[in-house]
């Protein structure tokens, strides 16, 4: 699990906007649409955005383990922004009109 929770925590630090996803989730996928949006109008940078897909990871279940002891829930997407959980794919949503000054 420390192996997980370095991941994890480095993935976090290491980005402005880090999501833990996985590709065929519909509530990934809107969270995501999101971000593209934001990139897509310049108000997010990709070198500031990161994706990683998880179910194809061995260490799937360790990671969502280690993420609902960070945050209260293993499912996904988890959203980080500046090293803060927002939540998942429609808290991101909900925020979405905030995250242009969230991410200043």
């Amino acid at each position: 699990m420390s192996n997980v929770k370095s991941l994890v925590e480095n993935k976090i630090a290491g980005k402005k906007v880090m999501v833990f996803s996985k590709t065929y989730c519909p509530f990934c996928t809107k969270a995501k649409k999101v971000f593209k949006d934001l990139i897509e109008r310049g108000q997010l940078s990709t070198e500031d955005y990161e994706v990683m897909e998880i179910e194809n990871d061995p260490r799937c279940e360790e990671i969502q383990s280690y993420l609902q002891t960070k945050t209260g829930a293993r499912s996904v997407p988890r959203v980080f922004i500046k090293g803060k959980c927002i939540g998942g794919g429609d808290d991101v949503v909900a925020a979405q009109q905030k995250l242009p000054k969230m991410l200043e």
